[in-house]
């Protein structure tokens, strides 16, 4: 018998907190829209409360960890956050039933908050975020000493404990979904592809002002995290041949994000001699991504092939491509997935290769027109959050036997490529210029120049510090 109660779910996260964590927003907005109660439990980003109320979604919080340093100190970060979320687990329980449990790894420690919550009736939904057997190999290489192959063999054992402990998991793509399925011994049945993809109805291009230019001619962007895996500093190993030998000083680099590895970035730079030509901006929020990748002429993903990048999906090469952001990438596996045939695919570590693709796509405005259009439109057809949130809201009603109105209970949302008087909007909320993405050939100009929209003028970025989305 379908139940009459809307179903509560808690999500658990704990290497983001939310907002800032894009896909597990999308996420609660789309469970949240189609009827489901929702409270997530994450770490608190600068200035966060406790706890907050967030367009009808509760949002408990507490305060994170210092930075791991060693096993022993990674070992403490998963405990505490283990025992912060249990406490406030108990918390949310204490103001409403919740009905499911879900978990976004890493790490892949809360099964064992799970089980107990399980013989209480809730069920556990995991959605599986990254491959910490991978990190591991990616990170340190196959192991050979004994240590090594123990920290490897427990990073195993909780995945498989997760996977098993698990009634639905949730993949962000279908090599994920393999390993759940060939490694986790999930049912195939019991698992379902849900990707990261964009929000093209608010990830538009518009005509930027040049500030984030900052003087040059081409902007070359990097949005995301900034990790040991991530392959940040070659971006600056390709700033460096493109300005030093090359000799292009017309060139300009922007590394959105944060991470671990940001203090040795910014050393790594000022070594290169590039501070005069790279920005680093820390975290960044919508109108800033907005507006960087909006003035860019080329999106980069450097992430170098490893165990885990080469089925990782990169949420960047997507948004470069919402923006209508031509991209140069190396070439992996679930990267061509993503991008197809609209992004320039450079062998796995070329470095040398991907500053020359980089150059050759800025100076070739008829190519750049080819690919941004060309991703606009991927991304909008195929890649959209839209799909992925009937997907995605598809895994509870069917596990939970519950009729729900929908991630769209008004319909089918379209993307609204109007702009201009008497046909939609004519800036964002940020008062930037829209791009007409009625009209492939503004679209292909705008992906070609990247320009101004006539009388627009330069103005700085303003607004509060950024959070990003």
């Amino acid at each position: 018998m379908r139940r009459k109660r809307a179903p509560h779910v808690l999500i658990i996260v704990q290497n983001l907190p939310v907002p800032l964590d894009r896909r597990v927003w999308l996420e609660c907005q789309a469970l949240k829209a189609a009827g489901y109660a929702v409270s997530v439990i994450c770490p608190k980003g600068p200035g966060d409360p406790a706890y907050a109320e967030l367009d009808g979604v509760h949002l408990y919080k507490y305060a994170p960890p210092r930075q791991a340093d060693g096993l022993l100190g990674y070992a403490w970060e998963f405990l505490y956050c283990w025992l912060r979320t249990a406490l406030l687990s108990l918390k949310v329980r204490r103001r409403a039933r919740f009905d499911v449990l879900q978990a976004c790894n890493p790490p892949d420690t809360y099964w064992a908050l799970a089980l107990p919550w399980k013989l209480a009736g809730v069920r556990f939904v995991f959605d599986h975020h990254d491959l910490n057997p991978e990190v591991f190999r990616s990170r340190f290489g196959e192991p050979k000493s004994l240590p090594g192959k123990v920290q490897l063999a427990i990073l195993k054992w909780l995945e498989r404990r997760t996977f098993r402990t698990a009634n639905r998991v949730i993949s962000t793509n279908t090599s994920y979904q393999d390993i759940a399925v060939n490694r986790g011994g999930v049912p195939r049945e019991h698992t379902t592809v849900v990707r990261s993809g964009p929000d093209t109805s608010v990830m538009r291009p518009v005509y930027a002002d040049d500030g984030p230019r900052r003087g040059g001619r081409h902007l070359v962007v990097y949005l995301g995290i900034m990790g040991p895996q991530d392959g940040v500093d070659g971006v600056l190993e390709v700033a460096d041949r493109i300005v030093h030998l090359h000799g292009r000083t017309d060139f300009r680099f922007a590394l959105l994000g944060f991470g671990d590895c940001l203090d040795d970035l910014r050393q790594q730079c000022t070594d290169l001699g590039l501070d005069d030509y790279v920005e680093f901006t820390g975290r960044v929020g919508p109108e800033q991504i907005t507006r960087y990748l909006s003035a860019a002429s080329v999106g980069l993903s450097p992430d170098p092939r490893s165990p885990l990048n080469d089925v990782s999906t990169m949420n960047k090469t997507m948004e470069y491509m919402a923006y209508a952001l031509p991209v140069v990438a190396y070439r992996l596996t679930e990267t061509v997935v993503s991008a197809a045939d609209c992004a320039v695919y450079v062998e796995p570590g070329d470095r040398d290769g991907l500053a020359d693709a980089v150059v050759a796509l800025a100076d070739d405005p008829d190519r750049r027109a080819e690919l941004g259009s060309a991703g606009r439109r991927r991304a909008e057809r195929v890649l959209d959050w839209r799909p992925q949130a009937q997907a995605y809201v598809g895994v509870y009603d069917e596990l939970l036997d519950y009729a729900s109105a929908g991630p769209f209970p008004d319909g089918w949302p379209a993307v609204d490529r109007r702009s201009g008087p008497g046909t939609g909007p004519q800036a964002d909320r940020w008062g930037n210029p829209l791009v007409d993405l009625r009209d492939d050939q503004a679209l292909r100009g705008f992906a070609a120049a990247r320009m101004m929209a006539p009388g627009e003028q330069s103005k700085p970025l303003t607004g509060p510090a950024p959070q990003a989305s």
